[in-house]
C-alpha cells in the first residue's frame, strides 16, 4: 500500500469534476498529499536514516493533521459519493499507507519499482508475437537475463559468455546459485 494509491483517485476526480463546480475537499487533499511528495523530493537520494529523520520532522505532522482531517470530510460529504469511498478506502489501509514513517529504505510509493520492471513487462507482452511458444519463451528468458543484469550493474555480455564458459567447463549443479547476476564479478562487468 502506497500513498499513490491514496492519491490518485483525488487526481481522478478532479479530472472529472466539471471545471466551474471543482471539489474543494478533492483539491485539498491533493495539496496534503503533495506535500509529502516535495518532503520526498528533498530527501531522494539521502542514506535510510536521513530519510527516516526528515520523514519524522516533516512528514509525520502532515500524516498525524490528514487521518482525522480525512474522517471529517466523511461526516461532510454524501455517504454513497466517490470521494466518500476514496476516502474510505484510504482510511481502510492507513496503516500500509504509513509504513514509509517507520523505515527510511521504504518508498513513499511504488513507482522506482514499477518503472524498474515495466522493460521486463513491455518485453513479456511483445514476446506474445514471437511467432512460436518456444521461440517466446527463449525471448522472455533473455530479457530477463537482461534486465536482471542491468538491476545488478552486471555487463549482460561478459555474463553471459562466462557463465556459458564455467558450464562448459562443468560448473557443479549443486553451486548454480553461484552464476547468478548478482554474484557475478564485478570486475568483468565494466563494458570492453
Amino acid at each position: 500500500m502506497h500513498a499513490r494509491a491514496l492519491l490518485e483517485p483525488f487526481a481522478s476526480a478532479l479530472r472529472q469534476i466539471d471545471p466551474n463546480s471543482k471539489s474543494p475537499i478533492a483539491e485539498a487533499a491533493v495539496r496534503h498529499i503533495a506535500q509529502l511528495y516535495a518532503i520526498e523530493a528533498m530527501v531522494r537520494g539521502s542514506s535510510p536514516d536521513i530519510r527516516l529523520a526528515a520523514r519524522k520532522e516533516h512528514s509525520l505532522p502532515l500524516i498525524a493533521a490528514l487521518k482525522p482531517w480525512f474522517e471529517k470530510q466523511l461526516s461532510v460529504i454524501s455517504s454513497g459519493a466517490t470521494l466518500a469511498e476514496d476516502i474510505r478506502y484510504g482510511l481502510n489501509h492507513w496503516q500500509g499507507l504509513t509504513r514509509f514513517l517507520e523505515n527510511g529504505r521504504l518508498e513513499l510509493d511504488t513507482n522506482p519499482v514499477e518503472n524498474a520492471i515495466r522493460p521486463v513487462c513491455l518485453t513479456r507482452k511483445n514476446a506474445l508475437f514471437a511467432g512460436h511458444e518456444v521461440g517466446a519463451e527463449n525471448w522472455a528468458l533473455l530479457a530477463s537475463i537482461l534486465a536482471t543484469c542491468k538491476l545488478n550493474s552486471v555487463n549482460p555480455v561478459a555474463y553471459i559468455a562466462e557463465t556459458l564458459e564455467a558450464i562448459i567447463d562443468g560448473h557443479p549443479l549443486g553451486r548454480i546459485e553461484d552464476l547468478m547476476p548478482w554474484r557475478f564479478r564485478k570486475t568483468s562487468s565494466q563494458p570492453q
